[in-house]
């Protein structure tokens, strides 16, 4: 059963976050941000300026009371040691922001908007270094853990990108349409009415396995192998729109949100762990296999992009309402998965343990 947070805000919660020291912070509609202890109980509360969406809160990995918040197209900073006045404000994007990404070593700020544009702020510069782009909405953008300079981002414009912030050029693009209808997927047809307009985009902790979840209603695992990335595994996880994905901590369990109120927790280890040791050597193996047989690997690359016979949900929760955001705690000793939706309240929702 859920356990509901409640007290924090007046209208839809439409983003979440959880600091290194535990503490969670939650971003609503008409510029309410909320902070929350591991009881639940919200412990400071803030109206931004404008009282605009707060449509993404990311804490910073390496000062946890630094939090960055986004609101219509401006990027708030925040002392959560003392929720008040912005310390610092960015305006960099012409457009709605739909999803702010940190890098591990706190030096970049991505901001990915409506326009298609991924505005990367240099943090100590305080300027914007880079100008990225997809042609239309960019959904979500994600730095690659351990790799302070890579990163991926996906859009509804059906693209995930593979980019290096030393490049305004993106390393490697994939379609998701032209991905499915090259392997001849039987659904490719139903695709003109249920296009895979990418949703949300999350990178497991080892930074080259990353997933991303899309309106079809499929959740889909790639891995990046030098400066390309190959699609891995994919299957049918909702059957509305995926709205969130999120890698956990550890190896490969993937949870989905999606628009048919079902929140699912996947294990994909046994699909993507096995090649994990050595990238190099799984590209190169790749293409001896492509080499001596592209029927058979054809073949292969089919039944890994249909839904997947092996990949069936660990745990499913019938949550109910359309979901916002996924986040992941750690609350007195085990972990929850917290819940964002259309209501005012936060969901909290017991783990099974790895």
């Amino acid at each position: 059963m859920a356990v509901k947070w409640e007290g924090g805000h007046s209208s839809s919660v439409l983003c979440l976050n959880v600091s290194a020291e535990g503490l969670v912070a939650s971003g609503a509609e008409r510029g309410e941000l909320a902070l929350w202890d591991g009881g639940g109980s919200p412990v400071a509360q803030l109206r931004l300026p404008q009282a605009e969406d707060v449509t993404s809160v990311v804490f910073s990995a390496r000062r946890p009371s630094t939090l960055y918040t986004s609101h219509g197209e401006t990027i708030s900073v925040l002392d959560v040691r003392s929720l008040q006045e912005p310390l610092q404000r960015f305006h960099v994007n012409e457009e709605e922001i739909n999803f702010l990404s940190v890098n591990d070593t706190d030096g970049f700020l991505a901001a990915a908007d409506d326009s298609g544009a991924i505005k990367v702020v240099d943090l100590e510069s305080k300027k914007v270094s880079r100008s990225l782009r997809h042609s239309n909405i960019c959904s979500s953008v994600a730095f690659r853990p351990q790799r302070p300079q890579s990163l991926v981002s996906c859009g509804l414009d059906m693209q995930v990108m593979l980019w290096n912030l030393q490049k305004a050029r993106p390393l490697w693009t994939m379609n998701l349409q032209e991905c499915d209808t090259e392997e001849e997927s039987p659904q490719s047809a139903g695709q003109f009415f249920n296009p895979p307009l990418a949703h949300s985009l999350s990178v497991a902790s080892c930074g080259n396995i990353f997933s991303c979840g899309a309106q079809d209603g499929k959740v889909r695992i790639f891995r990046v192998t030098g400066v390309r990335f190959e699609h891995e595994l994919e299957f049918q996880a909702h059957s509305l729109g995926v709205s969130q994905v999120l890698f956990l901590p550890e190896a490969y369990w993937l949870l989905s949100g999606g628009n048919d109120g079902k929140v699912l927790l996947w294990d994909v280890s046994s699909n993507v762990g096995k090649q994990q040791k050595s990238p190099a050597k799984s590209l190169h193996r790749r293409k001896a296999q492509a080499a001596a047989s592209s029927r058979k690997d054809g073949k292969l690359n089919k039944v890994a992009s249909n839904e997947h016979p092996g990949v069936v949900p660990k745990l499913s929760i019938e949550h109910g309402e359309k979901v916002n955001w996924l986040s992941c705690a750690e609350i007195k000793g085990s972990r929850r998965v917290l819940v964002a939706d259309q209501t005012s309240s936060v969901s909290a929702y017991p783990l099974p343990e790895p």
